[in-house]
């Protein structure tokens, strides 16, 4: 009743940068959240090679075939996509590498996938991250607690279960 009791998880930003909603992606599937809630992080301006990590502990469930994108399911069962960049999966894993294994289980700001954000955006391709909850119905709202430029593993968000 009222709320009370119902569980929050804490999540990290993946990398330095500007935490914004992810109503702010400039990409109508994350702003209109249909692959689920979440925020977004903009890479600071002069960040080159950078190392994109976990942003809660739990385990590497897949790292997609072109490394544009990652999903962690969590501890306590929530299941993220980190999804570096728009539009990045047209590069086919070119200017990434991965870190970890898929299966592995992972630490909040453990590094998992490195790309050359200067050859993202060289490229015209926008290096705004989303970060979002997949599992449909999961949470009930995400909210950002420091918008502030985070660095890697700094709680930047709470999201509250359903």
């Amino acid at each position: 009743m009222f709320g009370l009791g119902k569980k929050k998880i804490v999540v990290a930003s993946p990398f330095a940068g500007q935490v914004v909603p992810v109503t702010e992606v400039p990409d109508p599937v994350f702003a209109q959240r249909m692959l689920g809630d979440g925020f977004a992080v903009i890479p600071e301006e002069g960040a080159e090679i950078v190392s994109v990590c976990a942003p809660i502990s739990g385990t590497l469930r897949k790292i997609f075939k072109t490394l544009h994108a990652f999903a962690i399911v969590g501890d306590d069962g929530a299941e993220l996509l980190v999804h570096i960049g728009l539009e990045t999966v047209e590069l086919k894993g070119e200017n990434f590498t991965a870190l970890v294994e898929s299966g592995t289980k992972v630490s909040v700001g453990q590094p998992i996938i490195s790309v050359d954000m200067a050859a993202i955006r060289a490229g015209g391709r926008t290096p705004i991250t989303p970060v979002v909850f997949t599992k449909n119905g999961q949470v009930s709202d995400v909210s950002i607690t420091d918008s502030h430029p985070s660095m890697a593993g700094v709680k930047v968000a709470t999201a509250r279960f359903a």
